[in-house]
């Protein structure tokens, strides 16, 4: 017997950096929503823990958040049996996707179902404090507003009533440096949850702002050219998301969204395409 679930990839809905902070990471308020693209779980009993990726390109080592939320439950909890985990992975990595953080976050839903641990939510947000500030949002799993270091959510419904397609530039974008290269500003022009609450998405254009793509772009000049490509297309908004490389374009009508979605296909680009309102499946299934 196993047990199957699925893990999904967010993106952010403007992102401002407030204040670098003594401890290396940055005060920041963005919001997450997510997006239809998925990677797939599949985690049944073995004489020994294992983990098996689609994509042999990603290591399976110490260095996996997947291993490492294992090893936080094994630390703290302790686990009676080892696991096999299957992941078919669909979420690029070094996109600003967040696949990384979901995995390890369905990686400690998972076991403590399975275990029948019975930690809540909050407990293994509390565990998951050392394996990445967007990881209490995939526990959650809940859209809203992300404070602090990104791991304070204040849950709102920001998913976009709109189609969402997103793509990755093939090119990965490096987190530490996006930030390093980023000039902190504490007063922000817009307050970002009246924006996304309260403002037109036609608006947000001009009021909804990451504040990490000037320095990203500088470095990833392709994410700069798929924004642009993205109004091309007719989308109402576009955006890098989190530290990038990947750039997302909201549009109004469904026939403009597919048209983008298709036209990105083309250039053999991985590309995906969200409904509007999509709320994600957070079911964790026994598969017989």
């Amino acid at each position: 017997m196993s047990w199957i679930a699925e893990s999904y990839a967010k993106i952010n809905l403007g992102l401002h950096v407030l204040e670098r902070l003594p401890t290396g990471y940055h005060r920041i308020e963005t919001g997450f929503c997510f997006l239809e693209w998925k990677d797939k779980f599949e985690i049944e009993q073995a004489s020994e823990m294992e983990l098996e990726l689609s994509d042999e390109s990603i290591p399976t080592d110490d260095g996996n958040l997947i291993n490492q939320a294992v090893s936080v439950l094994q630390r703290y909890v302790g686990l009676e049996n080892n696991y096999r985990i299957q992941v078919e992975k669909n979420i690029p990595a070094g996109a600003g996707l967040g696949g990384g953080s979901s995995n390890a976050a369905l990686t400690l839903r998972m076991l403590n179902k399975i275990e029948e641990l019975g930690l809540s939510n909050e407990d293994l947000i509390d565990l998951s404090r050392d394996l990445g500030a967007d990881v209490p949002f995939f526990i959650r799993g809940k859209t809203g507003i992300g404070k602090g270091i990104g791991h304070e959510i204040e849950e709102i419904d920001i998913q976009p009533d709109l189609w969402i397609v997103t793509c990755f530039p093939n090119v990965q974008s490096s987190t530490p440096e996006a930030y390093r290269y980023c000039e902190p500003n504490p007063n922000p022009d817009f307050e970002l949850e009246r924006v996304l609450t309260e403002e037109d998405p036609e608006e947000w254009r001009y009021m909804l702002f990451n504040d990490l793509e000037q320095s990203v772009f500088q470095r990833v000049q392709v994410s700069g050219n798929l924004k642009d490509q993205f109004y091309e297309f007719g989308a109402i908004y576009a955006s890098m998301t989190g530290s990038g490389s990947a750039v997302y374009g909201i549009f109004e009508q469904d026939f403009v969204a597919i048209n983008a979605y298709n036209g990105l296909l083309d250039l053999d680009l991985p590309t995906n395409i969200t409904r509007p309102g999509f709320s994600p499946d957070y079911g964790i299934y026994r598969k017989e």
